[in-house]
């Protein structure tokens, strides 16, 4: 080989991107930490969003749902077409739909401008977690190796620290610059991750030379079924002071259908099959969508009486909400680095019990410092639930099912959420009071005394059953 070979061969080695380097992990976690920052952000400017347009707890509400609603549908969707079409073009068009959102609602004319607003943040944020697996099962591929924990334990990170530090951000951006700016703020960090993803992350494999793994196939007919079944759900869940009983019907009938469809579909898009045969797997899901029910009623609820029933300004709001969020963060590195699962999951749930019981005697008059240790103790919950239930996840999912698994995930979540959204609005109505707060908080404790019995009585999170694959 000549001198100017071997200058060329390093130059090109030079060149080449390191394992799962800096550049091509920084955008996939850009981009995979606005979901769940805007999910909690929002939660300190739903009172000003409220007044500024002369709706209730009610209405303000169909903020958070919305946004669930689009993400529960649009992440299974949206990680297929990341499998089809390609990771990269799923990411960037995910990125251009965040930019239009922020500025549709930074410039909202009206409370509907807003409702559109946070559907279209729903899907376009929800491109970028699948696609970012995606990404990296694709350099996985490349190397011959599979993606280092290391890394994964950085993309949950993003995801958990974003929605931990959501309400506090939120609280600094509605006292500084206004509620528009929790919209606002979406559009540099999407412009920042769509230049960078332009750039550092490798283009897609041609759909030809795909291999037979990326080959997705979508299911609109259960996709349509689902998302009619889940809107339904939704509108009922949302005024529950004012039931529309006759929407129970449709729900029924859409999940029957669903669930007949699924069974038949060599794709389905819900794969009802991979539950029937992996119970531990069904009951992590319950007891994720039951957690986080849990924790966002404190998130959205606590956030909303302390403004109005306690009086305190969003910026106050965000700094009592901060231990909660101080507490998440450094739980879940904790829960990245916990080996077992049944122990970090009870604690969690006897935490969430009492921090509910410690609601249900909180008033007008109860000390900050009560109020401060409210915030830790459901703060911790959910750091380590996070970690806790996506190990859970690994450990019972079939490897070759793994994407699909984690998706489920995210949707038993985001119902959780949905389902809190329509306690707020029964607890509260036009507003936040004590007996609204006591309401929540008590039905809270029932669920965490549930979730405690669930989680002891499971005999696949035991370490005999772990080691034997159970």
């Amino acid at each position: 080989m000549t001198g100017a070979s071997v200058a060329r061969a390093k130059r090109r080695q030079a060149r080449e991107r390191p394992a799962f380097g800096a550049r091509l992990t920084a955008p996939l976690l850009l981009g995979s930490l606005l979901n769940p920052l805007n999910t909690t952000m929002i939660s300190t400017g739903l009172v000003a969003i409220g007044h500024d347009f002369g709706v209730g707890a009610s209405d303000t509400a169909w903020l958070v749902s919305v946004l669930y609603l689009a993400s529960a549908v649009a992440q299974p969707v949206l990680g297929k077409l990341a499998d089809s079409l390609g990771p990269r073009r799923v990411l960037l068009a995910g990125l251009v739909l965040v930019v239009a959102s922020g500025l549709v609602g930074a410039s909202a004319p009206g409370f509907g401008w807003l409702l559109a607003s946070r559907a279209l943040l729903g899907i376009g944020t929800s491109a970028a977690y699948p696609a970012a697996m995606a990404v990296l099962r694709d350099e996985s591929t490349r190397l011959g190796t599979p993606t280092p924990r290391t890394v994964l334990g950085r993309l949950s990170f993003a995801a958990l620290g974003s929605a931990a530090i959501g309400p506090t951000l939120g609280g600094l951006l509605v006292a500084t610059a206004g509620w528009r700016a929790l919209f606002a703020v979406n559009v540099p960090v999407a412009v920042i991750a769509y230049a960078t993803a332009l750039r550092w992350i490798p283009k897609d494999i041609p759909r030809g030379k795909a291999p037979a793994d990326r080959k997705g196939t979508l299911d609109p007919l259960g996709i349509m079924l689902f998302t009619g079944a889940l809107s339904c759900l939704v509108v009922f869940l949302l005024d529950l002071r004012h039931p529309m009983w006759p929407l129970l019907a449709p729900v029924v009938l859409l999940s029957a259908l669903l669930t007949r469809w699924q069974l038949r579909h060599p794709h389905p898009f819900v794969d009802l099959r991979m539950l029937g045969t992996h119970h531990a797997l069904a009951r992590t899901y319950l007891r994720h969508g039951l957690s986080y029910l849990v924790v966002y009623c404190v998130m959205y609820g606590f956030t909303q009486w302390l403004e109005e029933e306690r009086g305190y300004s969003s910026l106050h709001t965000g700094l009592v909400m901060l231990p909660m969020s101080l507490a998440a963060l450094a739980c879940s590195l904790i829960g990245a680095r916990t080996k077992g699962i049944r122990a970090p999951l009870t604690v969690a749930a006897v935490l969430l019990a009492a921090g509910s019981a410690l609601l249900l005697l909180t008033t007008d008059s109860t000390p900050l410092a009560v109020l401060l240790l409210g915030g830790a103790c459901f703060g911790i919950p959910q750091g380590l639930m996070g970690t806790g239930n996506q190990a859970a996840v690994q450990q019972f999912a079939p490897a070759e099912a793994i994407g699909s698994a984690a998706g489920l995930q995210r949707t038993a979540q985001y119902i959780g959420a949905i389902t809190a959204s329509g306690l707020i609005g029964l607890a509260y109505g036009q507003r936040a009071d004590d007996g609204g707060l006591h309401l929540m908080a008590a039905v809270g404790a029932v669920l965490a005394l549930a979730l405690v019995v669930l989680t002891v009585t499971d005999r696949a999170l035991s370490p005999q059953a772990a080691r034997v694959g159970a």
